[in-house]
């Protein structure tokens, strides 16, 4: 059950034809995606992420928005994100801004 269901979080990600690849073996973006399918393998309820699509480029970063969106929206899993991803951010229901250490 875990190795199917960690099969259709890679192919969500685009990465099921990089199933048996080493880590060594996977670009710093894949093996962000990898990280983040690892952290929804067991559908919990709150994902904590930080910085999560900071080493994707633009389209997989954008790909990876969206899956948190409906994620959210279909399984109502609850995430805390921490980015500086101006568009990230604006997806979000709730924002809570930081500066020099201080909630402002």
């Amino acid at each position: 059950q875990a190795e199917t269901r960690g099969l259709e979080l890679l192919e969500l990600f685009g990465l099921k034809d990089r199933a048996q690849h080493k880590p060594n073996q996977l670009s710093g973006g894949e093996q962000q995606r990898v990280a983040i399918a690892r952290a929804l393998i067991n559908n919990p309820s709150i994902i904590l992420a930080d910085e999560p699509s900071g080493n994707l480029d633009s389209e997989n970063a954008s790909a990876l928005h969206q899956l948190f969106v409906s994620l959210r929206d279909n399984f109502q899993q609850t995430f805390v994100i921490v980015t500086h991803n101006e568009h990230l951010a604006k997806t979000s229901d709730r924002v809570v801004t930081m500066k020099d250490g201080l909630i402002v």
